[in-house]
């Protein structure tokens, strides 16, 4: 009965963890941060603007290849 508590413990504690590291990867943040934390709206559109810049001096650097 006592191996089955512990079994049935560390099922439940590893689903928690993995539950916070599955949100935080789905986010694409890091993996031991809050996943609860909202990202504000300013890092947001810092991030969506070097993602843009990004593939813009990838399309440049392609052109001048061609």
């Amino acid at each position: 009965m006592k191996n089955l508590k512990l079994i049935i413990l560390g099922i439940v504690i590893g689903l928690c963890v993995g539950l916070w590291f599955g949100v935080n990867i789905g986010k694409g943040k890091s993996v031991l941060s809050n996943p609860f934390a909202e990202i504000s709206l300013k890092d947001k559109i810092k991030e969506k603007g070097n993602a843009v810049m990004k593939d813009t001096k990838d399309a440049i650097r392609k052109s001048l290849k061609e």
